[in-house]
């Protein structure tokens, strides 16, 4: 039997009590709505109201926090899944971030630059309980982007799995699975920190000098 409760509570990452969050919460949520349609309200209004920027990442536990996201216009795939599992949670809408990585083929060149490595680790996500199961939702492509990438918008149905765009609207290949590190109970900080230094050394060393990802942002 699996304990929702523990994926119900505000944290000091999902900070969803917070009065800013609520104040976004008044705003943009249906109280009286059921689950999915809740969580698909959410799940849009998070995917295109904030830009996906991969490169601009602090792993600090105050750049973590949903509130602090709330204020920014953009986010990393991590900080997304954050503002994502927090609105669910605020919401009554059990949620958890999960953690995978991918391979990116679209501008690849400048993520090798960045990385040194086409892979993308860790891919965050946000899993939630909706209809007696556990969802997947990627809400990191908002819709501009997508237009400009020519990769039709990741659509979420509050039903199925919605991880990310598997083939752009040519066919070719938009983003490749490679492997699942699973979901967790609270923010993985550690494991985070863990699997960047692991992938990417010297990013990861530019990236606690900077808080960017790329050379030239430094």
């Amino acid at each position: 039997m699996v304990n929702l409760e523990i994926y119900l509570q505000p944290t000091a990452v999902f900070d969803f009590d917070t009065a800013g969050f609520q104040r976004f919460l008044n705003r943009i949520g249906q109280k009286n709505a059921p689950p999915v349609a809740q969580a698909v309200k959410l799940y849009y209004a998070i995917r295109d109201g904030w830009r996906y920027h991969p490169y601009d990442i602090r792993l600090q536990e105050q750049y973590m926090k949903a509130s602090y996201l709330l204020q920014r216009p953009r986010g990393h795939c991590i900080d997304k899944a954050v503002l994502l599992i927090a609105a669910c949670r605020g919401m009554g809408i059990p949620a958890r971030i999960g953690l995978a990585k991918v391979r990116n083929h679209i501008a690849a060149e400048r993520m090798t630059e960045a990385f040194g490595t086409d892979e993308l680790v860790p891919h965050g996500y946000a899993e939630l309980w909706l209809g007696g199961k556990w969802v997947k939702a990627t809400p990191a492509f908002n819709q501009e982007l997508c237009q400009k990438l020519g990769v039709a918008p990741l659509e979420f149905n509050g039903t199925k799995d919605a991880l990310f765009q598997e083939f752009d609207r040519n066919g070719g290949t938009f983003m490749e699975y490679l492997e699942d590190y699973g979901a967790f109970e609270g923010f993985p900080m550690e494991r985070i920190r863990s699997l960047m230094q692991e992938h990417y050394p010297e990013a990861f060393e530019r990236l606690e000098a900077t808080g960017s990802l790329l050379p030239e942002m430094g």
